[in-house]
């Protein structure tokens, strides 16, 4: 950081540990599932819902949250999501009952919402376009790799040393301190005259919801499940409604010249994609080292250990990298170390020793994951006017939080329906594992296409990189 000013150091902090706290708290509670249903009487299905109402209260409100921003400016707008993220941390670390819980979930989801695009349009107002924000992006790709990986590590050491709780109180001790700080070392940011886009918040807002809902239900009840389909063509309608009443408003919500640049729009597609690969990869490599190789939750948590490591560390390669190879240069390659470990991954087997098989995977898989956030953070928000910033980072937020979603839900079907005749469990749950591992593998190499095609059209033709 020695390039950077003392304020910018101080924003930088505060950004990067408090996006710290909005995605440790996406997957800090998936391994106290167990203890969470014991001590709070959910039904296996209602289970589901500690992480759905998070997700879907955190997906479908992002875009409102990053223009909310722009309008009434971040500063602002960052404290009171960090106060309602610190309170509905509180009430679920107390809860009683699992309805009051699902409740503070949602609450919480919705803070988060405000909170993750607000940290993204920060971030471009302290650093310029350029290197300068590549290497203060790069930190924030690191937060965003490692956040994941920490919150399981973390969540099995609670679950299994002392109780889940603990997960969600520990917030409120963070956040009364990054809420001191951003009142100290933040400044306000200017703010757009005018006001918000209500037509275009409750459209996309009803719309997201809808498809994130349809979504989840199919993980459950599968694509053909009459729930899902209404629910998902209903948000697809109210998304196209959405679109077309930001064609006529003078302050749109969503400004639709961002989709004009080919490496943005590239940018969000191979984000979606890479997103929902991780996503999924996190959820198979849990279900394979708990239930094939029979390690115990802390085991599980600790397993995940040297993927954050090298996570971190190719994380600041990222700047050096960038000057050598490009930014689309650095994406490939961080992709294409991904798609090797899932391809390692994918031909584990019952009886196979985690430090003999797996532990070199999650490395190349760390390696990939640590690289490849900051060069597709870097396109989201290439050549945004500053009165867009927020709008953008809205953007690669709901690409970021629908593709872990969306990623999910696909790839769960495929590893449930993935029988295979003669097998006994535990093969048939590793065949299963496997083909959720090749699932992962093929969504990367769906965003390396997507990643190469914008290269090369950047090489043939220069003036596509800022609209």
């Amino acid at each position: 950081m020695a390039s950077f000013n003392k304020s910018q150091i101080n924003a930088l902090i505060v950004i990067l540990a408090t996006y710290l706290l909005i995605l440790l708290d996406t997957s800090v509670v998936i391994t106290g599932l167990p203890q969470i249903q014991e001590s709070l009487g959910f039904s296996q299905v209602g289970l589901s819902w500690v992480q759905n109402a998070y997700t879907l209260s955190f997906g479908s409100l992002l875009m409102l949250g990053a223009r909310a921003g722009d309008i009434l400016g971040r500063k602002r707008i960052f404290r009171f999501g960090l106060l309602v993220f610190t309170v509905s941390s509180l009430i679920i670390g107390c809860a009683p009952s699992a309805t009051i819980m699902i409740t503070a979930r949602i609450i919480q989801g919705t803070s988060a919402a405000i909170l993750a695009p607000t940290t993204l349009a920060l971030l471009s107002s302290y650093f310029k376009e350029g290197q300068e924000r590549v290497k203060a992006l790069s930190f924030y790709a690191a937060t965003a790799g490692i956040g994941a990986t920490a919150g399981l590590v973390l969540g099995g050491l609670f679950a299994g040393l002392l109780s889940w709780r603990v997960g969600f109180l520990v917030n409120v001790p963070v956040g009364l301190i990054l809420y001191a700080a951003t009142n100290k070392l933040l400044v306000e940011t200017d703010q757009q005259q005018g006001k918000l886009d209500v037509q275009g918040a409750v459209t996309s807002t009803l719309g997201m919801s809808a498809i994130i809902y349809g979504i989840i239900n199919s993980s459950a009840n599968g694509w053909s499940d009459y729930i899902t389909l209404s629910m998902i063509l209903g948000g697809l309608t109210l998304i196209i409604i959405f679109l077309l009443v930001e064609t006529k408003v003078t302050q749109p919500l969503l400004p639709l010249h961002l989709f004009k640049s080919k490496e943005r729009l590239a940018a969000y597609i191979s984000r979606f994609l890479f997103v929902g690969a991780v996503v999924s990869f996190f959820f198979f490599s849990t279900q394979f080292m708990q239930r094939v190789l029979l390690m115990t939750p802390v085991e599980a948590g600790l397993g995940f250990v040297p993927m954050t490591g090298f996570t971190f560390l190719s994380s600041l390669c990222v700047p050096k990298l960038t000057k050598r190879l490009g930014n689309h240069g650095v994406a490939l390659l961080a992709l294409s170390f991904c798609a090797i470990g899932f391809a390692m991954l994918a031909n584990m087997a019952p009886g196979d020793n985690y430090w003999q098989q797996m532990l070199l995977p999650m490395i190349v898989v760390g390696c990939g994951n640590g690289a490849v956030l900051g060069p597709l953070t870097v396109s989201g928000v290439a050549g945004v006017d500053s009165q867009d910033t927020g709008a953008a980072s809205g953007l690669i937020n709901v690409a970021h939080q629908m593709g872990g979603t969306f990623g999910l839900s696909v790839l769960a079907v495929l590893y449930a329906s993935s029988g295979k005749e003669g097998l006994d469990a535990v093969y048939l749950l590793s065949h299963q594992i496997n083909v959720g591992f090749y699932g992962c593998m093929t969504l990367i190499i769906l965003a390396i296409i997507t990643t190469a095609y914008v290269s090369v059209s950047f090489k043939l033709s220069p003036q596509n990189q800022k609209v």
